[in-house]
């Protein structure tokens, strides 16, 4: 069986969120820490064997009093991010465990993620080295170079928003990261393009949502409670069990 690593980068400044006293990933989601709903969808699996939740330095102190002790029930690894997205996933590359051959990168701001979701592109990066989950932009793109008026209409043909579980297999991701050169990319496939290797896309759902506003807490618990449930095969989470 393939064994795969996962980050979970939870280091961003959360400055379109609009909440002084709180960053996104921290705040509740149905009394739930929204980081904490994305690291428990990998928690359970088999193929997963190891963990990583990747923090601001700033937040260090407050993650450790909040967090630390329900990171430690799960067995999840913290690491200090960097500046862009981008050093903090490659702090975390350093310390992926040598048994991983495959490595997901799923965002901490997205809690709405099924276990069959992830099993899929799983399977679809053991087969081609690289693969996300992507759907396909519907609606209609206006450009605006200043934010007031509307410059032109975009073509939205051939366009995928993408998504996360991004998962790459080691030895390509380690690559396009040794050849990243400071490049700040938005996503990993990012520097995976940018290296020349294929990314394959795996379907998503629009319930894979990401969240960025506070309002998108709304719709993220709503999404919760439609998700696919996976069957259950015995084990357990932990933490669940701890707490009853």
């Amino acid at each position: 069986m393939p064994k795969f690593a996962v980050i979970i980068p939870a280091a961003g400044s959360s400055s379109r969120f609009g909440d002084k006293n709180y960053k996104k990933t921290f705040i509740q989601l149905d009394n739930k820490a929204v980081w904490l709903h994305s690291a428990e969808r990998f928690m359970d699996r088999k193929d997963v064997v190891q963990t990583l939740i990747v923090i601001a330095a700033e937040d260090q102190e407050y993650f450790k009093m909040k967090f630390g002790a329900t990171a430690a029930i799960l067995g999840a690894e913290v690491v200090i991010g960097g500046k862009e997205r981008s050093d903090s996933v490659q702090n975390a590359l350093e310390k992926v465990n040598a048994e991983a051959d495959y490595i997901a990168i799923h965002d901490a701001a997205r809690p709405c993620i099924a276990d069959a979701w992830i099993s899929e592109v799983f399977s679809a990066a053991e087969k081609s080295g690289a693969a996300i989950l992507a759907t396909q932009v519907t609606g209609t793109l206006k450009r605006s170079s200043g934010g007031k008026t509307i410059d032109e209409t975009a073509s939205r043909e051939g366009l995928w928003e993408a998504q996360t579980p991004q998962v790459f297999r080691r030895d390509l991701l380690e690559k396009a990261y040794a050849e990243r050169a400071g490049f700040s990319a938005t996503d990993d496939a990012q520097l995976m393009e940018r290296a020349g290797h294929p990314v394959s896309i795996v379907r998503g759902s629009s319930l894979n949502l990401k969240i960025t506003r506070r309002d998108d807490l709304k719709l993220a618990s709503c999404a919760l409670r439609k998700l696919p449930r996976a069957k259950k095969t015995g084990g357990g989470n932990p933490l669940d069990e701890m707490l009853g």
